[in-house]
């Protein structure tokens, strides 16, 4: 039997929304959506936290997302609201984030004309579908849950990504009878080749030293990969999104340094949710594509959802299936196949060495030393495109899933405050620094009073060397000091936080850190932490990034 319900189109999004999970919106409201938020005024089973700009509540929407694995969710207008956040869209994109646009369109009777309508654009839906999954408009009110639903099962299909739905602006505020109807419950996932797995534990059963290399889509098999990465002594690692997948406090699991000193030994490469960058990109070349390995690489296995994935770069052997399912049948077959246990002493000798290799990078490591000894273990460590933020990748171990977020290749400059800002409204109970420069934390500091407005409990350090550290150095070191915009003249951001009733702090030394890192932990609101560095002074954290460690053949 039909259930029809009467509701306006704004309503009957958010509805369908809701009958999806979605349990938090971040938006910034407009002409052409206040149906959608006169819908969100009215529920007392969804959170709305209101930004100051939609590249904000998109990032936020997008933390929020990193921080559950749930979908994210945000509304914002059309047009110059919609390409605001396209940056954050891109970035979902490239970290396989599932998030929804909720968004407007001219009335109905101007699509298409070029009249020059409020907020127009040519092709709102073909421009972003260049962008994300998926994008389409509801013309018929009445079968909205129909085509959210559609939104929602390719969202959380095969790769997971963001999507976006319109209605026109008349459309959206007129009541309809409309068709009500449970959420999407079909995700789409790849069967699993039985042959691609027998060959896959042969590979495994003729090496020694293995390296597991997990990315985003490793997340939530976690428990699985741990499993693998145990029963066989295998290496662990990771560069960003796939951090925490395997704890790097336990036997087998070791930061992106160590694995670059166990890479020329490895034989054998498996490949979780990962476009391997770390390898074939990071360690052979960031100028010549490589689709396959060198002859001289280890063996390579990939497990990946997306079959297209196996086409970029062609693997030995190649698993098409979810992570969880994949290595849940792998360690099947591993267990019948047999396999050769890997070489501890071997792993905990690499781990040392990188250790006290890294320590050069300074002042950065010293910093990150002290945030990692007070933020608690499940804690979120949120890191940008800063110094202190690129010695993360592999000076700050991570322990827990999800508790690494990251822009992914995207590099987003400036994502990640507000980005931060939806982590810790995802999680209000768990601890959630944000480490940021002062150049990236000045495109979005108008968040700041969503901060304080939504009482969110972020702690924020910003690393203040008054330049783009890394435009500064390139400059310098390859193109004869020619300074330009690279430099920085930066506000006074003790004056800053008290102006936005924010609490502030400015450090210059490792040693003060502690004691106000504890104390913003243990209030559990808005704080700004300054880290005053002299400009040029931090060394470089590159070269346990960027190496080739093996030579092509």
């Amino acid at each position: 039997m039909t259930n029809l319900k009467k509701m306006t189109g704004g309503a009957a999004m958010v509805a369908a929304a809701k009958a999806n999970g979605i349990d938090t919106v971040f938006g910034l409201p407009g002409a052409q959506t206040y149906p959608i938020f006169d819908a969100l005024h009215g529920s007392n089973e969804i959170k709305t936290v209101i930004s100051r700009h939609e590249q904000g509540a998109a990032y936020m929407a997008y933390g929020y997302s990193k921080a559950t694995g749930k979908p994210g969710a945000f509304s914002v207008v059309p047009g110059p609201g919609v390409l605001n956040a396209t940056a954050a869209l891109c970035t979902a994109a490239g970290g396989n984030v599932p998030l929804l646009c909720m968004t407007g369109q001219v009335p109905s009777q101007f699509l298409g004309s070029g009249r020059g309508h409020l907020h127009e654009l040519s092709d709102q839906a073909g421009t972003l579908r260049t962008i994300i999954k998926y994008a389409d408009r509801i013309d018929n009110p009445v079968n909205t849950f129909k085509q959210m639903n559609k939104a929602f099962r390719v969202m959380q299909s095969d790769r997971p990504g963001p999507v976006s739905l319109e209605m026109c602006w008349d459309t959206m505020a007129q009541e309809w009878e409309v068709e009500v109807e449970a959420g999407n419950s079909h995700i789409d996932l790849p069967v699993i080749d039985e042959d691609s797995l027998v060959d896959a534990a042969d590979l495994i059963a003729n090496s020694k030293n293995i390296m597991i290399m997990s990315g985003s889509g490793a997340q939530h098999a976690s428990q699985e990969v741990r499993e693998l990465t145990s029963l066989l002594g295998a290496t662990a690692t990771s560069l960003r999104s796939g951090r925490g997948v395997v704890s790097e406090d336990s036997d087998w699991g070791v930061s992106s340094a160590a694995a670059m000193d166990l890479w020329e030994s490895t034989d054998l490469l498996i490949g979780i949710g990962s476009r391997l960058e770390m390898q074939y990109m990071r360690w052979l070349s960031m100028m010549e594509y490589y689709d396959k390995p060198p002859e001289n690489f280890p063996k390579l296995i990939r497990i990946d959802v997306d079959p297209k994935e196996m086409i970029r770069l062609k693997p030995h052997v190649a698993v098409v299936a979810d992570a969880k399912e994949g290595v849940s049948a792998l360690i099947e077959k591993v267990i019948k196949r047999g396999f050769k246990l890997g070489d501890l002493d071997r792993v905990k000798s690499a781990k040392v060495k990188a250790r006290n290799n890294i320590e050069e990078i300074q002042p950065q490591l010293a910093y990150l030393d002290v945030i990692r000894d007070v933020l608690p273990r499940d804690g979120f460590f949120v890191e940008e495109l800063c110094q202190a933020g690129f010695t993360s990748y592999y000076g700050f171990p991570i322990y827990e899933p999800r508790t690494y977020v990251s822009s992914g290749y995207q590099g987003t400059l400036g994502y990640g405050f507000p980005t931060a800002l939806g982590v810790k409204v995802a999680m209000p109970d768990r601890a959630v620094v944000s480490i940021i420069g002062d150049g990236g934390f000045l495109f979005a500091m108008s968040e700041m009073a969503t901060a304080v407005q939504h009482n969110i409990g972020l702690i924020t350090i910003i690393f203040n060397n008054s330049s783009f550290g890394n435009v500064r150095r390139d400059q310098q070191e390859r193109f004869n000091s020619n300074l330009i915009g690279a430099d920085l003249v930066n506000p006074n951001f003790l004056k800053i936080s008290e102006a936005f009733g924010v609490d502030g702090y400015s450090i210059s030394q490792p040693v003060e850190l502690k004691p106000i890192l504890t104390k913003a932990i243990e209030n559990n609101q808005p704080a700004i932490i300054e880290v005053k560095i002299e400009r040029g002074t931090e060394v470089s954290p590159w070269k346990y990034i960027h190496k080739t460690v093996i030579a092509p053949s």
